[in-house]
């Protein structure tokens, strides 16, 4: 038994990775404007909806992903077309980002038929095939276990195809998580885990659910999937852990979490400020806004000489146009029929 391990092959032994990233690397120009846009059209979007949303008409529960951004701009960036991304409950930005329609978007929070749900699952139900956005759902942790049924379909039909899943820290507290990541790691899926640490789950701090001596990123090794952290404000920082990590799982090494560090703006759920609810401070959100995603990268950007104060103006002129086009689609889009209520669902156990 002493010398099993030298009998062992090279896909059995244990695989230590050691990760060295260049931080000094970046994306050409044309891929940071354009990471910039889709920052700025997501701001855009969730900044009308806040707008708007007290009008009643917008009748779903919904989480607006402002401050959040970064994320699914950096990593999508890096995603093709087959590639998959799966969600949760503050899904917009991970929508767009991957290509979803904007219209069918908003027409789905209007509850409207030309939603991308058919105007059944609001906000948290977003889906666009098209886009290889695999669906969003509010049960904390769900959709990471069915990303991971996903990638292990690709890999059994040999397919090039990596999927991505978005979640947030309180989901990381949850089995599903813990069984998707071992399941991962044990077949070497082609996963990237993708958490937003937003530090709050509901309105409960990160120290009273978690350890403080260890972070989500921890959690990785041990179910043999690679970990890394980061800025979750830094679209450029985003970018070059997104590439390793979109780059690793495609070629079939192994699976890596990604733990990125930002802060949403608004309440839980709603278009509302919560400063006075009293589980976080005035001081720490204005804090975290000063660090915006969004303008700290423009800001770069101008002084790198990479986009010029013309052409800034001028995106967001178009993504402005782009946006009132979508809410105007939405609420000139009929409601669904009737026959629509019970097409695609599907009775449970028991059911008549």
């Amino acid at each position: 038994m002493a010398g099993s391990m030298d009998q062992q092959t090279p896909d059995t032994q244990p695989r230590p990775v050691v990760t060295v990233l260049d931080s000094t690397h970046r994306a050409e120009a044309d891929v940071r404007i354009a990471m910039y846009r889709e920052a700025l059209r997501i701001r855009l979007v969730e900044d009308e909806i806040v707008a708007r949303y007290g009008e009643q008409e917008m009748r779903c529960p919904t989480h607006m992903c402002i401050g959040q951004e970064a994320p699914p701009v950096g990593v999508s960036a890096h995603l093709q077309p087959q590639d998959y991304v799966f969600s949760a409950h503050r899904s917009h930005g991970h929508y767009l980002a991957k290509g979803g329609d904007l219209k069918a978007m908003i027409a789905e929070l209007y509850g409207r038929a030309t939603g991308c749900a058919s105007g059944k699952g609001g906000s948290q139900h977003l889906i666009d095939m098209d886009a290889g956005f695999l669906g969003s759902a509010p049960i904390l942790a769900s959709t990471i276990s069915v990303g991971v049924g996903a990638a292990w379909a690709a890999r059994r039909r040999g397919e090039d195809r990596v999927v991505a899943i978005y979640f947030g820290d309180g989901a990381t507290e949850e089995g599903a998580f813990h069984e998707a990541l071992n399941f991962a790691g044990v077949n070497r899926l082609p996963v990237v885990f993708v958490c937003e640490n937003n530090l709050y789950s509901v309105h409960s701090q990160l120290d009273m659910r978690q350890p403080a001596h260890r972070t989500v990123k921890e959690i990785g090794p041990v179910h043999g999937v690679e970990a890394l952290s980061g800025d979750g404000n830094d679209i450029d920082e985003v970018w070059r852990l997104g590439r390793y990590a979109v780059e690793r799982a495609r070629s079939g090494a192994n699976p890596v979490l990604l733990e990125f560090f930002t802060y949403r703006w608004k309440e839980h759920c709603g278009p509302l400020e919560d400063g006075h609810l009293g589980y976080r401070s005035e001081e720490e959100i204005e804090s975290w806004r000063k660090r915006c995603p969004v303008t700290t990268y423009a800001q770069r950007l101008s002084e790198e000489q990479v986009l010029g104060d013309e052409a800034a103006q001028a995106m967001r002129a178009e993504i402005d146009a782009e946006v009132a086009q979508a809410f105007e689609f939405a609420k000139s889009s009929p409601f669904p029929e009737l026959a629509e209520l019970d097409r695609d669902v599907f009775p449970g156990r028991g059911a008549i």
